[in-house]
């Protein structure tokens, strides 16, 4: 349930627009994987796409539809299901999302040590 609050939580921040509390639950070494590309640091994702996945998970909405959590001693892992429907930039969004976090549980917490999105268009 502690993992993934902080899925939660990082969620939450982004569609806040709270980028600093979004950073805060990566680990420094983090590895995002997203259409096809990577960022490899906590770093490389704030100078890249943190502020338009911020930007987009404001603007449109996410429901989740399905999520799968498993955690043994500190390490964690949650996957979840959702759809994203709504309008972002003047265009319609409507896509199936499927992510996979990883956690790892250290003394200030769990921290995000990996994510893969992917999405795809409702057809």
């Amino acid at each position: 349930a502690e993992a993934a609050a902080a899925v939660d939580a990082f969620h939450a921040a982004l569609e806040n627009g709270d980028t600093g509390a979004a950073l805060a639950l990566l680990a420094d070494d983090v590895l995002i994987l997203e259409g096809g590309s990577a960022e490899r640091s906590k770093a490389e994702y704030a100078a890249s796409h943190l502020a338009a996945d911020a930007e987009f998970s404001a603007a449109v909405p996410n429901v989740r539809t399905h999520r799968t959590v498993r955690a043994v001693g500190d390490s964690a892992w949650v996957a979840s299901e959702g759809r994203t429907q709504g309008q972002f930039n003047g265009r319609p969004i409507n896509s199936l999302s499927a992510e996979t976090i990883v956690l790892r549980r250290d003394a200030a917490g769990w921290r995000i040590t990996h994510i893969h999105w992917s999405s795809q268009p409702v057809r």
